[in-house]
């Protein structure tokens, strides 16, 4: 009698697990078309069930499908942004220079200065145009995952002192002064190509959003085996959201896509730099003022 029960439970119990088990089957199935879908698929097969790792396998799944469409859906509108932004940029420096121009076609009697003051404004928005053309060209080719680095030794003072002498002109052009706070020299090892690139995006965007008639620190010091570059304008705070994303590829703190604004790449490029260094970069507000610090290793 006792063996017929255990016979007969055992039976049952087989024919439960095995109509659990299909049930399981199915919200498996059910769990891959929502995953499928690029849907949030959460597991759905009790962890006592023989499905149970497949389930999970396939709840990671439809979360990394998830986040991957996601992004591509916010790069996809980053792209559309660039887009619209383009239009505008290159337009408005067009116009000006069209502008200009047919003013000195089209006006027989023009005094000397009245004519230079005509082109010295088309040759300024001309060369903005020349500028955002060749930004929107690096955008097009440049693969921020796909930088190289060939390694030399050299003097970063020498360096940021060259950096400034080239920036003297845009400079002048909003009155600023720039201050090197540095020792007499400073050997690093590093790809001085892509770190120039990188100290030269700083430089122009502390001069961007700097106010006229202020001063732009640069200061580099050793700190345990580590190099610390920072770059201090005088400026208006970054909001804290607009701050998170500075470093985004595409993304441009200018919302107001005013004539300075760039498209939204120098920053991305010179975070992926100094990563590659094994550095970091970093972007903070001061008290009326904006910083920006780089840190490489030593060697």
């Amino acid at each position: 009698m006792f063996a017929i029960f255990v016979v007969t439970a055992g039976a049952g119990y087989l024919v439960w697990r095995s109509y659990r088990d299909a049930q399981s089957f199915d919200a498996l199935l059910r769990q891959l078309d929502i995953a499928a879908k690029g849907d949030p698929a959460p597991v759905c097969v009790p962890e006592d069930s023989s499905l149970y790792a497949a389930s999970k396998a396939v709840s990671d799944i439809g979360a990394h499908l998830q986040e991957s469409v996601a992004a591509q859906m916010k790069s996809e509108r980053m792209k559309l942004d660039l887009i619209t932004n383009v239009s505008h940029d290159l337009k408005t420096p067009l116009s000006s220079v069209i502008g200009y121009l047919t003013l000195l076609h089209d006006e027989g009697e023009i005094s000397p200065e009245l004519r230079e003051k005509y082109l010295s404004i088309a040759l300024d928005k001309a060369e903005r145009l020349e500028d955002l053309i060749n930004e929107f060209f690096e955008i097009t080719r440049f693969n921020l995952s796909e930088i190289s680095l060939e390694y030399h030794k050299i003097d970063l003072i020498r360096l940021l002192e060259q950096l400034v002498f080239e920036f003297k002109p845009m400079l002048s052009g909003k009155n600023l002064t720039c201050t090197l706070h540095t020792p007499e020299s400073l050997p690093l090892h590093c790809d001085p190509d892509k770190i120039q690139r990188v100290f030269d995006n700083l430089l122009r965007n502390a001069v961007l959003y700097s106010y006229k008639n202020s001063n732009i620190d640069i200061t580099a010091r050793v700190q345990e085996e580590q190099v610390i570059v920072t770059f201090q304008n005088q400026g208006d705070a970054i909001p804290p959201e607009k701050l998170a994303r500075i470093f985004e590829q595409f993304y441009r703190l200018d919302t107001a896509r005013s004539s300075s604004g760039g498209a939204g790449l120098g920053l991305a490029i010179a975070k992926q730099i100094v990563k590659l260094h094994g550095g970091s970069i970093d972007a903070a507000n001061g008290e009326d003022s904006i910083i920006f610090t780089v840190t490489l290793p030593l060697s």
